[in-house]
């Protein structure tokens, strides 16, 4: 039914022509994928004068670059963005096509997904693929992140799927490795664009940056109320870290939804996590699972994150943590204000 469909795609998102870390690590996934298949791995890249990212696409992985370079692809737009991928979709029919779960990235696969009639798993946090009937195994919590859903698109081409930065991991680059450029062209002129680009606002306000933090000290409502929520506050100072949240505390009001990790907040990778208080539910676990070392402090002892965790302290949060906290500021004191945990 589908044997004309063949190949996995990652659209190459890039803006002011950097290319986004979520492709890198999409190309890992898709990678994997493409090996099982044994099928290429193809990169899809819009944009205005964006050629020269392309070497880049093949040190990550990519065997070929999909590339339609024109003045009206310069910054993003549903509308041109979609017609290119739409073109390129019925014309070279990949049968899975991944995408990063940013804000553009998502608006495009959706749309894409719409015009193509095809279906579209969103914020998959696992990727496999079945060989012999060569369907995308896309997987995500659901049901408020009680348990894991595995999605599959039997009826329609491609398999599409969102996924969010920091969920997957990139290749290690290999410099030099080469690989085929397809050039297309679209049909599109300024003047035929239902919307302009009058202006980009960047935000530059001080936000919080979990998805960078090195050190990240999470708490969860294990530690009863917002007053002993402060305890987080208290480590992650001592230690030069960030705080960090679980749905629960957010919802309880107890800090923004800024600091939230998890599936619907903020997926981290940090080299040390600090998770206090926290059950370990799927839909907070997913956001967290990949970070280096994994420290969980809880009273029960058959809580769900000790299951991913690098090492569990089976105890009360409020006569574990202001140790902890004694110790890290004796260590600075000791060392002059100096001090690296990781």
């Amino acid at each position: 039914m589908f044997n004309d469909y063949r190949g996995v795609w990652v659209y190459i998102e890039q803006n002011d022509g950097v290319i986004e870390g979520v492709a890198l690590e999409l190309l890992g996934a898709g990678r994997k994928l493409a090996d099982k298949l044994e099928v290429p791995l193809s990169g899809v890249l819009l944009g205005d004068n964006v050629k020269s990212l392309c070497s880049t696409v093949f040190e990550f992985g990519a065997d070929k670059v999909y590339l339609i370079d024109n003045p009206v692809l310069k910054d993003y737009r549903t509308e041109s963005y979609m017609t290119g991928v739409n073109m390129l979709c019925e014309k070279y029919k990949p049968e899975i096509f991944l995408y990063g779960a940013t804000p553009n990235g998502k608006d495009l696969a959706s749309a894409v997904a719409t015009d193509l009639s095809t279906g579209l798993t969103a914020d998959t946090t696992m990727l496999d693929v079945e060989v012999e009937t060569r369907l995308l195994e896309a997987s995500r919590p659901a049901f408020g992140g009680n348990i894991m859903a595995t999605i599959l698109c039997k009826k329609h081409r491609p398999q599409m799927a969102t996924v969010r930065p920091k969920v997957m991991k990139a290749l290690s680059p290999e410099r030099g490795r080469i690989g085929t450029i397809i050039e297309e062209t679209i049909g599109l002129r300024e003047e035929d664009m239902r919307t302009k680009v009058l202006k980009i606002v960047k935000d530059v306000g001080k936000k919080v940056n979990l998805a960078e933090a090195h050190i990240i000290v999470a708490g969860g409502k294990g530690l009863g109320d917002e007053k002993g929520f402060q305890l987080i506050h208290e480590l992650a100072d001592v230690l030069g870290g960030t705080v960090g949240a679980s749905r629960d505390v957010v919802e309880a009001g107890w800090i923004s939804h800024d600091y939230q990790v998890g599936q619907t907040g903020e997926t981290v990778t940090p080299k040390l996590y600090f998770a206090i208080g926290i059950s370990g539910a799927i839909q907070h676990v997913v956001g967290m699972k990949n970070s280096e070392m994994i420290i969980a402090i809880n009273k029960d002892e058959n809580a769900p994150i000790f299951d991913v965790a690098t090492y569990g302290i089976v105890g009360d949060a409020f006569d574990i943590v202001p140790k902890l906290i004694e110790q890290f500021r004796n260590s600075r004191k000791q060392k002059g204000g100096e001090i690296s945990y990781v």
